[in-house]
């Protein structure tokens, strides 16, 4: 008899910068079929060869206002002059669909879609939320520096962020050191298959 389906999974990652969480979820998705990423919605324009609805949700600026004052979106935020955000739609239709979804968002957006999963029954079974870390805080200054495309300034500014970003960890339900990416793949699947077998989320066996 096989086992019965598991109720699908929404993965939350978040890390500070450097610490390897983008590079661990692009690995997941492409080791994990079931997986599917949470396409984000934004304001800002289109890059060469970026798709709508692929690669992100290209909304006008006043679409995404009436969006966020609707309370579609599980989280949003602006960078850069940029909105922007996670719709509501966008997870629940992927895990009504029987699959597992990834969101790779910041410590901010992290509390959002925490509070929304407590007011929402569907989100709440599905969550696990993970914390990636590097090692220390001198390896993750050492990757900061190792891409070579920031200035002094901007260094220290992320760092400075990634400290305070690093004090939210207990709010999650996971810590995983990020040392080497085979061996933070390896404990973000470990997490996964746990809790894929976790007894709420499993369908009642026929005995």
């Amino acid at each position: 008899m096989s086992p019965p389906a598991p109720i699908p999974l929404l993965i939350l990652v978040s890390a500070p910068s450097g610490a390897g969480k983008t590079t661990l979820c692009d690995e997941l998705l492409k080791a994990d079929a079931n997986f599917q990423r949470a396409v984000t919605c934004t304001t800002r324009a289109p890059r060469n060869g970026e798709r709508d609805g692929v690669d992100y949700h290209f909304l006008a600026p006043a679409t995404f206002q009436q969006r966020v004052a609707a309370g579609e979106f599980l989280e949003h935020a602006t960078v850069h002059g940029n909105s922007y955000g996670t719709l509501q739609s966008e997870v629940l239709d992927r895990l009504r669909s029987g699959h597992d979804v990834l969101l790779n968002i910041d410590v901010q957006g992290a509390a959002s879609v925490r509070s929304c999963a407590g007011r929402m029954p569907e989100l709440q079974r599905s969550l696990v939320t993970v914390f990636i870390v590097a090692p220390s805080l001198a390896e993750l200054e050492r990757r900061l520096r190792h891409r070579a495309t920031d200035p002094e300034e901007v260094v220290q500014r992320r760092l400075a962020a990634a400290r305070g970003e690093m004090a939210h960890w207990t709010e999650f339900d996971y810590l995983a050191v990020s040392d080497t990416v085979p061996d933070g793949l390896r404990r973000l699947q470990a997490i996964v298959e746990a809790e894929r077998m976790r007894q709420f989320r499993v369908k009642p066996l026929e005995v």
